[in-house]
């Protein structure tokens, strides 16, 4: 749950600062040199931008925890059996062998999109959030029946 309240606090700090830069672009614009529109006009891409990544995020967001939610109405959530420091972290041998079991499992089944959520799910643990992002891309486009990459 602080997750989400901390993303909305993020989400709208960051809509007030689009407003607040898109006022800036448009009192630019409305200078009417050559100069002043140029600049405006640069400021009103930086707002659009950050919209669009923005909603980008919060629709992959949103999709990967509906795939949660489905897969764990299956029964299907990765159980949590990794071992952890005593300070709470994920000790790093564990991850590496959970990920070891997901990826084989994910190559036996590379069209299985619960494959590929739990597999996104060791990245995570194994702190490899990049690789994390992309196996929930194809576990979300899996799901949706889309083609890889789309």
């Amino acid at each position: 749950m602080r997750a989400k309240i901390s993303y909305f606090v993020t989400a709208a700090v960051l809509v007030v600062y689009f407003v607040l830069v898109g006022s800036r672009g448009v009192l630019l614009i409305e200078q009417g040199t050559l100069l002043t529109v140029t600049f405006g006009g640069a400021v009103l891409i930086l707002p659009l931008i950050g919209i669009w990544f923005l909603w980008k995020n919060t629709q992959f967001v949103r999709k990967a925890n509906a795939l949660a939610a489905e897969l764990d109405a299956e029964g299907g959530l990765p159980v949590d059996e990794l071992v952890r420091t005593a300070g709470g972290r994920i000790d790093r041998d564990s991850a590496d062998a959970v990920f070891a079991k997901r990826r084989a499992e994910t190559e036996d089944a590379p069209d299985d999109w619960r494959c590929w959520f739990r597999l996104a799910v060791a990245y995570h643990d194994a702190r490899d959030t990049p690789r994390a992002r992309k196996a929930m891309q194809r576990a979300i486009a899996l799901h949706e029946g889309r083609p890889l990459g789309v």
